[in-house]
């Protein structure tokens, strides 16, 4: 299987002055620069999905919400998704939670992946998305970003990630290497399972 696979990237915080914004201009170079795979951008903050208040859970009665059944078919869409989080309170944004919420289908047996950002690179928030992922049947892939500590405070302050040095390469490329393995293995599963 030589298809190349589509990568939702989900900018999961929608506040004002979002460090995301710096970690996905980032990470928009690196993806761009494969041979292996495309992306769409999928920032909540354009979504703009309302607080959940479905009558059942997506997985036992479709959604009625306009935006919300358009987030179902965009997420069909893709291959899988990779993740930009900040930490809120020990775990990840609510935003990102109720785009969770708000579909099934669309997140069903696929990789998941993550760049998290903030004083411990978004840690806890990353190990809640992956139990999360988990319910909906996702692999939630071992490769990860984190920009955390001194590299969050230089970018915060500033310096583009871009020129925090080289080490964030190797973490990017086992990311974007499991992706693209779970991707290609997963799409084949659901074609001949």
């Amino acid at each position: 299987m030589t298809d190349k696979l589509k990568i939702g990237i989900i900018v999961g915080t929608t506040r004002d002055g979002r460090f995301a914004d710096r970690a996905l201009e980032w990470f928009e170079g690196k993806i761009a620069a494969r041979d292996d795979l495309t992306y769409e951008v999928l920032d909540l903050r354009e979504v703009a999905l309302p607080f959940y208040d479905e009558i059942a859970p997506p997985a036992a009665k479709p959604v009625t919400d306009a935006a919300a059944q358009e987030w179902e078919k965009k997420l069909g869409e893709c291959d899988g998704f990779i993740v930009l989080t900040a930490e809120y309170n020990h775990s990840i944004p609510a935003t990102i939670k109720n785009a969770f919420d708000y579909a099934f289908k669309g997140w069903h047996r696929k990789p998941i992946g993550t760049v998290g950002y903030g004083g411990v690179g978004a840690a806890r928030a990353v190990e809640h998305l992956r139990m999360i992922a988990v319910n909906f049947g996702m692999v939630p892939v071992r490769g990860a970003v984190t920009i955390g500590g001194a590299d969050f405070v230089k970018a915060s302050k500033g310096t583009p990630i871009a020129e925090l040095g080289d080490h964030l390469d190797a973490p990017t490329k086992e990311l974007l290497d499991d992706m693209v393995f779970w991707g290609r293995a997963a799409k084949w599963a659901k074609a001949n399972v």
